[in-house]
């Protein structure tokens, strides 16, 4: 199983965005971050390929759960 995430390019700062998360993420090997596979870029949008994860994005799981300070310094940390 795979996650992908989909990403517009219809603006300039998309596209550097785009470019600085996959230099990001093939970059930065650890068991903390997803691992990147590939990317395609399919109708004008870029497709990223990544390790699949259970329970969502991390975004949804930060708007799920309330951290106190001390635990988000934790995360962040890690």
């Amino acid at each position: 199983q795979v996650a992908i995430k989909k990403m517009s390019l219809q603006e300039e700062v998309s596209q550097e965005l785009a470019v600085n998360e996959i230099l990001a993420m093939r970059d930065n090997r650890n068991a903390n971050i997803v691992t990147y596979l590939d990317s395609y870029l399919v109708d004008g949008e870029l497709w990223l390929a990544m390790e699949f994860m259970d329970g969502g994005t991390l975004s949804d799981v930060l708007r799920a759960v309330y951290l106190e300070e001390g635990q988000m310094a934790a995360v962040c940390r890690e």
